[in-house]
């Protein structure tokens, strides 16, 4: 399954940087964030492989700290492409004259770099605040990858701050960007319901159907995350419903994009008849 999601998201980007008529607004955060979910698996599952392999579960301090912050450093990010994504599906529906002049090259850069930096400076701040914490010298994660929550409930000393933070962090950087998705999507669904052509609504539609499918799949299976354990307090079973958004969901979301894109599979079909006539020279 890893090696799908990393070759399905590299001939992702490969098909987008390979095709000039894939260098838009759209295909460029698209090979973004398939560029991020390569890094989002890739945090936890090689890590993952290797203790079963060596049938051990030891990880040092310093590797669990380093692979909280890229864990939440990439999992933020994800959310910020994301309604990055539903922003620019929103200008290309509901201002289509203006599209080329909002969405410029420049705007694109500069979100994606300020999703990067809000993303880097959450989970250094979240880093730097569990650094505060006292362990155990031994300690047993009942996880398969050191997960914030699961670190600050282990502490030994006061986690009260930690856990206000972390669950104000919460709301606000999944709440906000949930809330910014819908908005723009309720204003889309406005414009299309005003189209009077049957076929430009279908046109409309399609172009965000596969966002669409990403974002209820990405946010359902946070949610059931959260949901679970808060529920059940069960570890297995919050174990279980996070490999869902660490490895299934970054593993569908090339076929969700490219299943209903004629032009990713154009490229992709391009890079394939390239490929094997080099093979066969």
């Amino acid at each position: 399954m890893y090696l799908i999601t990393v070759l399905g998201n590299l001939l992702m980007i490969l098909a987008v940087s390979s095709d000039p008529h894939l260098h838009t607004p759209m295909y460029f955060f698209l090979s973004n964030l398939s560029f991020v979910d390569i890094c989002f698996t890739s945090t936890t599952v090689p890590k993952m492989l290797v203790n079963i392999q060596t049938q051990s579960k030891v990880i040092t301090y310093e590797g669990c700290i380093t692979q909280m912050y890229f864990f939440l450093l990439f999992g933020v990010l994800d959310d910020f492409l994301l309604t990055v994504m539903a922003y620019d599906r929103f200008v290309a529906i509901c201002h289509p004259l203006h599209y080329t002049v909002i969405m410029h090259p420049r705007l694109c850069g500069l979100l994606v770099l300020v999703s990067w930096v809000m993303s880097a400076l959450y989970s250094l701040l979240q880093s730097l605040m569990t650094l505060q914490l006292s362990f155990r010298t031994l300690l047993h994660i009942p996880h398969f990858f050191c997960e914030l929550n699961q670190m600050i409930q282990l502490a030994c000393s006061d986690n009260f701050l930690n856990t206000l933070v972390m669950y104000f962090a919460a709301v606000l950087l999944t709440g906000g960007p949930l809330a910014g998705i819908l908005y723009s999507y309720s204003k889309i669904v406005s414009s299309i319901h005003a189209m009077s052509s049957a076929k430009g609504k279908y046109k409309a539609f399609s172009t965000c159907a596969s966002h669409l499918s990403v974002v209820f799949l990405f946010y359902c299976t946070i949610i059931g995350v959260y949901l679970s354990s808060a529920v059940t307090h069960s570890s297995q079973s919050s174990a279980i419903t996070s490999v869902m958004y660490t490895l299934v969901t970054p593993m569908l979301n090339p076929f969700i994009y490219s299943l209903r894109n004629k032009d990713i599979k154009g490229a992709l079909k391009k890079i394939f008849w390239m490929a094997r006539m080099k093979i066969t020279e």
